[in-house]
């Protein structure tokens, strides 16, 4: 996207399922958990730079030793920066103890992070300070190694004030009304509650220190999970490990996020994506598996694992940005729904161009929209060895024509490209456009000035102001007669409340062509009409049953829209045309049929708190508040 947006965070959970001198044995290194830790998180590092957090669990340790250790960093480059503490650790522990490098036994006595249960987290952070302690894992301390409880997540949660209100309800004393704590202190209560289940059905049976292990043998997390997360909404992947080395990856009752898994008799590993685990533990896609919508991937203390339901599942609606955007498009699925997205666009692209082929130059921007540009250049080239065949069948050419038409190639260029050493540190206004523009490098002479077409392939057009402000005016230099915008995705037209920043109306210029369209028209009083729907629906407690803001689009079509669109953006001394293509809904699910989460395009949310949210958040642009609606 030329319009950056922060969204889902990454999660990374690895459960060594032998004993820790098996690893040392074979690969020859403590360090086993930790490489692999790293390898996850390097590989999921597009899903988070404003932080990362580590934790790690040792197994049966005696006590009077330290059996949880945490790192979390908010440095420039926070995974590196963690596993480099990790090793200087290790380093220190054995100067003067070289003898003891592959001693696992005094190494987990003696050495941090050398546990069997290893949990990452990479923040992408749609809410709250870049401040170490928004980081997670977050940890829940107690002196019972049962109630010791670290969590971390991938989640956004649309009904935090309801959720506080129930840890108040059941006598906590919540430090701060953020959905992490929320989630934190709701799992952590009944996390509680098991461990006294269970103590009170044995406790004239077994008598201490015993009755510790029993209880750690008879917790139930289906359970704890189940009363913790059945009033949960919103969008959800969370890794969790208990102080008695059980851990969990619970994923939302829609699959809103995403969460994989394999497992092997010597781990048991999850990830946020596919590619991840395929270059850390080098295994087939196949073997590969996605954790279902509603079900919780148990590993106990034993490192036996299952997959078992804990709320029930709804409707699968997991995040189509995470397949034309978010995750890496080395998972083989996403890369063919990119090019996918690319090649459905040619019938819009070559309207638009007059199917002026031969004075039409093909490119992209960013790097990310590469797959897609891929996809629409297979595109052209179906479209022209259809127009060959018609050619050919429809009467004998002459020898010179008929070598044109068997020759003639899209012209692809790379015409953008960004400068990544430049930085637009400039705060005056009047300058900062300017600097923004030379972001970009331009390639020039390659296009027939006052003559050519530019098409430019984009990932998705949120806000619009790097099209307006750089992009556009940076490609008018090169002289092109018209230039086409394409977004691989369709139009935004509603906020995201399950993990994506995207949460102001205000933001996006799909809503902004809405207004301008209306006021064109005459039809301003459909606003005040929506307001009144919303505020009546907030007042009375209705607001998560009907999405009442869809109305303010149902007068225009998607081509009115882009139309739209493309004025908005269009500077006013531009001497180009501009148009705009957006991706059409219908087209974005034949492209990825599995992964039908588009509420951010057509208002359907999967969940109630999803209506509540949209209508809190017109009422907010209404009155001109500039605040999240959760």
């Amino acid at each position: 996207m030329s319009d950056a947006i922060k969204h889902e965070c990454g999660i990374a959970l690895i459960r060594l399922r032998k004993p820790y001198q098996y690893y040392i044995d074979k690969y020859g290194t403590a360090l086993y958990g930790a490489n692999k830790l790293y390898l996850l998180m390097e590989k999921q590092v597009n899903r988070g730079q404003d932080g990362a957090g580590i934790a790690n669990i040792k197994l049966d340790v005696p006590a009077g030793h330290r059996y949880i250790s945490r790192y979390r960093s908010v440095d420039q480059r926070p995974v590196t920066d963690i596993f480099e503490k990790v090793n200087k650790k290790f380093r220190k522990a054995l100067k003067g103890n070289k003898d003891k490098a592959k001693d696992a036994l005094w190494l987990q006595q003696n050495v941090a992070f050398t546990g069997e249960v290893w949990m990452g987290h990479l923040r992408y952070g749609t809410h709250g300070s870049n401040e170490i302690e928004n980081c997670h894992p977050m940890l829940r301390q107690s002196n019972w190694r049962s109630r010791n409880l670290v969590v971390a997540g991938n989640f956004n949660m649309t009904n935090v004030e309801e959720l506080f209100g129930k840890l108040v309800s059941l006598g906590q004393h919540p430090k701060d009304k953020v959905d992490t704590v929320t989630v934190m202190e709701k799992i952590g209560h009944f996390l509680d509650e098991e461990n006294q289940r269970v103590f009170e059905r044995f406790k004239g049976i077994y008598e201490n220190p015993d009755l510790s292990d029993i209880i750690e043998d008879n917790l139930d997390m289906q359970r704890v999970l189940h009363r913790s997360c059945r009033d949960f909404d919103g969008g959800y992947a969370m890794v969790g490990m208990t102080g008695y080395g059980a851990a969990f990856v619970a994923r939302d009752p829609a699959g809103i996020r995403p969460a994989y898994y394999y497992a092997d008799d010597e781990v048991v590993v999850v990830a946020s994506e596919k590619p991840a685990i395929k270059t850390a533990f080098n295994v087939d896609y196949s073997a590969i598996q996605e954790v279902k919508p509603g079900h919780a991937l148990i590993i106990d203390k034993y490192g036996e694992y299952a997959e078992q339901q804990f709320v029930k599942p709804i409707e699968k609606k997991s995040c189509s940005f995470e397949r034309i955007y978010f995750s890496r498009a080395t998972d083989p699925d996403i890369y063919n729904e990119r090019k996918m997205l690319g090649k459905l666009l040619i019938p819009q692209i070559l309207k638009e161009i007059d199917y002026d082929l031969e004075n039409t130059v093909f490119s992209y921007i960013p790097n990310t929209a590469e797959t897609a540009f891929f996809g629409m250049v297979e595109g052209l080239e179906d479209y022209l060895a259809k127009q060959r065949k018609k050619a050919i069948m429809e009467g004998i050419l002459f020898e010179e024509e008929l070598d044109r038409v068997l020759s003639f190639r899209p012209r692809i260029e790379k015409l953008v490209s960004k400068d990544v050493k430049l930085r637009t540190f400039i705060t005056d206004d009047t300058q900062r456009d300017d600097m923004v523009s030379h972001v970009y490098d331009t390639t020039f002479e390659v296009i027939k000035k006052g003559k050519d077409n530019v098409v430019v392939v984009d990932d998705s057009i949120v806000r619009g102001t790097t099209l307006e402000k750089s992009i556009l005016r940076m490609l008018d230099r090169l002289g092109p007669k018209k230039i086409i915008i394409v977004s691989s995705a369709p139009q935004i037209r509603f906020p995201d409340c399950y993990g994506i920043d995207m949460s102001k109306f205000k933001e996006f210029i799909g809503f902004r062509a809405a207004l301008e369209l209306l006021r064109e028209r005459g039809q301003e009083d459909l606003l005040d009409e929506i307001y009144a729907l919303c505020v009546a629906a907030i007042e009375s407690g209705n607001a998560s049953q009907e999405n009442y803001v869809k109305a303010l689009f149902d007068p225009f079509t998607h081509e009115e829209l882009s139309k739209k669109v493309a004025q908005i953006v269009t500077p006013d001394d531009l001497n180009a045309q501009v148009a705009v293509v957006y991706q059409t809904v219908e087209n974005l699910h034949k492209a990825c049929p599995n992964h039908t989460g588009d509420w951010y395009f057509t208002g359907n949310y999967p969940t109630p708190g999803g209506n509540n949210v949209v209508n809190k958040a017109f009422v907010n642009f209404m009155e001109g508040k500039l605040v999240r609606a959760y």
